[in-house]
């Protein structure tokens, strides 16, 4: 994989609009954001006292970074755009989506501080897009919550083993957790009742569905500005849907009864012919695969 030149980090980057944000803008009278909060400091705020504000007000939810280079939601615009017209640059904006309604939130300056403001949602709305690698990727932007410890590896600030290796033709995460109630693979699944079988297929999806969001989490929330889909966007069926594993496929795995070296859960083809993979191996073992053509 390419990269080019270092540059500077997003973390205290003003968003800009751009011209696909402008496309979109033709779509606001769909879109509405509706002021649910705001929280004043009059200087900057602490990254502790800033994650507890968002933790107060999102509960358990997961806040996920908006990324400017992204495919834009008419909705997150229609919070944003006021402030950007207004020539209040936010700071930085996260989204939340576990919801009935998401929330957006806003860092955005005030005087001499800051104001985290925070709007509710009807919908996250952008038309679903394929999926893109950004055409420039630079590590310091990428991979910006990671240490380089050698010129094609990568570590993650907090969890040591959420590891990354570049090479020219690929982009490899792996991520150790080791499960307490690893995958049970069962060898004797093609005896099982029609009821049995179907119970067990349910069962492994559940269970491939929270390993899914385990690896998004790790590897696409741990990045930056590396695909045009925003974090939220994964998890979408309405994004995910054809390239996701299908009951379907589960059922043919256990029917061979030969637990396979992994379980692919998310398989796509970017526009640039890349080769995007989610596996797991079912016992705390997760990699992403992003292959070059």
């Amino acid at each position: 994989m390419a990269f080019a030149a270092p540059a500077q980090s997003l973390s205290k980057t003003p968003a800009q609009s751009s011209p696909k944000a402008s496309t979109q803008s033709s779509q606001k009278k769909l879109a509405s954001a509706n002021i649910f909060g705001a929280v004043d400091s009059k200087t900057p705020f602490s990254s502790d006292r800033l994650f507890a504000v968002l933790d107060s007000v999102g509960g358990a939810g997961t806040w996920m970074e908006w990324d400017v280079n992204g495919v834009k939601d008419p909705s997150v615009m229609a919070a944003i755009e006021p402030l950007l017209k207004a020539k209040r640059n936010p700071e930085m904006v996260w989204v939340l989506s576990e919801r009935e309604k998401p929330l957006v939130s806003i860092l955005a300056p005030k005087g001499t501080g800051e104001v985290l403001l925070f709007y509710e949602l009807q919908t996250l709305d952008a038309v679903p897009e394929p999926l893109k690698m950004n055409a420039v990727l630079t590590p310091d932007v990428v991979f910006r919550d990671y240490r380089q410890v050698s010129p094609s590896e990568f570590v993650h600030l907090d969890k040591p083993t959420l590891k990354v290796m570049v090479t020219d033709k690929q982009i490899r995460f792996t991520y150790e957790n080791p499960d307490k109630t690893p995958l049970r693979f069962d060898s004797d699944f093609s005896k099982k009742s029609f009821v049995e079988k179907r119970s067990e297929v349910r069962d492994y999806m559940d269970y491939l569905k929270y390993d899914y969001s385990l690896m998004l989490r790790a590897f696409i929330q741990s990045t930056r500005a590396l695909f045009n889909w925003q974090p939220w966007h994964w998890y979408m069926a309405s994004w995910n849907g054809k390239n996701v594993i299908t009951a379907a496929e589960v059922e043919a795995i256990l029917t061979k009864g030969v637990k396979p070296e992994y379980f692919t859960v998310f398989k796509a083809k970017a526009v640039g012919g890349e080769v995007v993979e989610f596996r797991t191996t079912g016992n705390g073992f997760f990699e992403c695969l992003i292959t070059s053509p």
